[in-house]
C-alpha cells in the first residue's frame, strides 16, 4: 500500500528534513524511526522537499510503500503517540500506487513571516525573523511583481549543480501586514535550493531602502548570485501547502 501523510513541524531545534548519518535530529529519521517501530521494518519515507535545519512545515507532505493494509488511521494514531511533540502528522490516505510525495507536485507555497518592530515578541523570536527598522511594505509589494513568471533563478539559489535547470516559475507572491507582522506568502511550480529564502532577503532590502524595487530584474537576468540580498534566515520559513 501507498500511503499519504501531511505533517506539520516546529523545524527549530531539527537539522532539517532529510535523514543523516550523524544526527537522529531530523524530521525525516523520526518518521522512519517511529513507523519502523511500527511495521518491524524498515520505511523509506519521501517528501515533497527538503526543509534545511530550522526551517517549519504547516503543510509538508511525504509518502511511504509497505505491503500491509493498515486502517489510516491506526497509522496516524501511533505516529502522534510515539512522535515528538513538536512532529504532527496532521493527515494519512491511501493513494495510488503512482503517487510520488516529490514527483507529484505540481506547486508549492512557502510563507516567511516577520516581525517587524523596534522590539521583538519574545513568544515569536523562534518562528519568525525580528526586523527592527520600519520596512516600506508597498515598495515590497512592487519588487515581488517582478519575481512572479517563468525565469531562470540562478542568483536566487545556493543550488551547486551546472546540469539541472535554474528555470522556475512564480505564479504570486502576496504581502500581507497585520499589526507587527509581515507575511510573505511565495507560490510556485517549484523551488530551487535556498531558493525562498533568497528571494525574501531581497524583497527585506528594498522594505529597508537598501535595494530599489527596480534592481528586482536586472538581478534576476545577471544570474549573479553577489547581487542579490543577504539569505533571509530558516526560522522565518513554512512550507505551508503542496499542490497536487
Amino acid at each position: 500500500m501507498n500511503y499519504k501523510l501531511t505533517i506539520s513541524y516546529d523545524g527549530s531545534r531539527y537539522k532539517g528534513w532529510q535523514r543523516l548519518g550523524d544526527t537522529d535530529m531530523t524530521i525525516q529519521g523520526k518518521l522512519e524511526d517511529v513507523l519502523f517501530q511500527m511495521f518491524f521494518e524498515p520505511v523509506e519515507v519521501h517528501g515533497s522537499g527538503r526543509t534545511d535545519a530550522g526551517v517549519h512545515a504547516v503543510g509538508q507532505v511525504a509518502h511511504f510503500k509497505i505491503d500491509k493494509d493498515v486502517p489510516p488511521k491506526e497509522i496516524k494514531e501511533y505516529l502522534y503517540r510515539y512522535l515528538p511533540d513538536d512532529i504532527v502528522v496532521t493527515g494519512v490516505k491511501k493513494v495510488d500506487d503512482k503517487f510520488h510525495a516529490r514527483l507529484s507536485a505540481v506547486e508549492k507555497t512557502y510563507v516567511y513571516k516577520i516581525y517587524n518592530h523596534h522590539y521583538h515578541d519574545p513568544f515569536l523570536r523562534k518562528e519568525t525573523l525580528h526586523v527592527q527598522d520600519h520596512m516600506e511594505v508597498e515598495a515590497m509589494r512592487k519588487a515581488a511583481g517582478y519575481f512572479v513568471g517563468e525565469y531562470d533563478f540562478t542568483a536566487f539559489t545556493t543550488a551547486k549543480s551546472k546540469k539541472k535547470s535554474m528555470v522556475r516559475e512564480i505564479k504570486e507572491i502576496e504581502i500581507l501586514k497585520s499589526g507587527h507582522e509581515i507575511d510573505i506568502s511565495i507560490t510556485g511550480n517549484g523551488f530551487l535550493h535556498n531558493m525562498a529564502r533568497k528571494i525574501v532577503g531581497s524583497l527585506i532590502e528594498v522594505g529597508l531602502g537598501e535595494m530599489k524595487a527596480t534592481d528586482i530584474p536586472g538581478i534576476i537576468s545577471s544570474k549573479d548570485r553577489t547581487k542579490t540580498g543577504q539569505m533571509a534566515p530558516a526560522r522565518g520559513l513554512y512550507l505551508y501547502k503542496v499542490k497536487y
